[in-house]
């Protein structure tokens, strides 16, 4: 099972950036998904999760009204990250929980990507 997250880059406060997520090897299709995310000197933490159907969305409070998660054609998750700040410099991972309904604990996710790394700069 792989899962492929991409889109990240170096972009400037006040930017957007679109993260991708492509998964093999499985189907997500009955699965929730997620975004964590994983900033310099800190644990890893909950941004965005779906359930399997892509109707119920969750945010951390941190990003709640700047990122949108959508599940995509093909097992593909996303997350669309608008008017990005300083603390959302960080790798972020894309994962498929062995649930159903969304959940924002990072034990309930089974499936990892590598990261992608963004750096939002002044």
């Amino acid at each position: 099972v792989q899962l492929q997250a991409s889109g990240g880059g170096l972009v400037q406060t006040g930017d957007s950036l679109r993260l991708s997520c492509a998964t093999s090897g499985r189907s997500f299709s009955t699965s929730a998904m997620g975004w964590f995310r994983q900033g310099p000197g800190k644990e890893r933490e909950f941004a965005a999760g779906i359930n399997w159907s892509g109707v119920r969305p969750a945010y951390a409070d941190s990003v709640k009204g700047r990122f949108t998660i959508s599940k995509g054609a093909g097992n593909t998750l996303h997350l669309q990250m608008n008017d990005l700040k300083l603390e959302d410099t960080a790798i972020y991972f894309c994962a498929g929980s062995r649930l159903s309904d969304t959940t924002t604990y990072k034990d309930e996710y089974d499936f990892w990507g590598q990261g992608t790394e963004v750096t939002v700069s002044s």
